[in-house]
């Protein structure tokens, strides 16, 4: 009887933690999708910002190399930070990210962002399977980094080949990694909950939300490339 006890609290424990790790994934993640948003509308609403972001290769460059840092210090110093410190620098990085994010205004109609924006839905789907399914996705993870490597280097070859072909083909396959990933990430977000002291669940919150807002932003890039019109079309 003590066994059987002892599994069924730490089962509802360790689904409580669940619940509580996974509501503030998602909460901070929608809320620094709401703050890069905000950013990407203001910047791109002021001239004087955005001619001083497009205009000058140094501050976009400096811009962008800011925004890897901060990843960077939140992945591999995750430890070593406060949860506090971790989240503000998440938001800092939805900031930067709406700053960058802010071009995607003058290349693109509105429209179409906005249109993007609902077929981008799909995350959520993906991100419930990730929490429901009872398959194992280890493997389909690794191949989904193999391919993340992959796309890299296909983006990288095409910005000498400059071909429309391979874009398309690189928009197709970055929908397809991102939506893939999605699951992935949000599975690896359930596993790590179970076996999470309830005491760092913040940190663990804001790791998986960092990663599921990567997912989303990407995601809606690549359906951007293949469903946006272009502002000067």
């Amino acid at each position: 009887m003590e066994n059987l006890y002892d599994s069924s609290y730490k089962s509802t424990t360790g689904t409580s933690v669940l619940s509580m790790v996974m509501r503030k994934v998602y909460g901070r993640m929608f809320l620094a999708l709401v703050v890069t948003a905000l950013t990407s509308l203001y910047v791109a609403s002021s001239p004087a910002i955005l001619s001083v972001v497009l205009g000058n290769r140094a501050v976009f460059f400096g811009l962008m190399i800011a925004e890897l840092a901060v990843v960077f210090v939140v992945s591999g110093m995750l430890n070593k930070l406060s949860t506090t410190a971790a989240t503000l620098l998440f938001y800092l990085y939805a900031v930067l990210n709406g700053v960058v994010f802010s071009s995607i205004f003058v290349v693109y109609d509105l429209g179409s962002i906005a249109y993007t924006f609902i077929t981008a839905g799909v995350f959520g789907a993906m991100s419930v399977y990730g929490m429901v399914t009872k398959n194992d996705m280890t493997k389909f993870g690794s191949y989904c980094i193999m391919g993340l490597f992959g796309l890299i280097i296909a983006s990288v070859v095409n910005i000498f080949v400059a071909s429309s072909t391979l874009d398309w083909i690189i928009s197709l396959f970055g929908v397809a990694l991102f939506i893939g990933l999605t699951a992935w990430d949000t599975q690896k977000i359930k596993s790590a909950a179970y076996v999470t002291d309830p005491s760092q669940t913040g940190k663990l919150a804001t790791i998986g939300a960092l990663s599921l807002y990567l997912d989303f932003i990407n995601l809606f890039l690549y359906l951007l490339r293949i469903f946006g019109g272009r502002s000067n079309d």
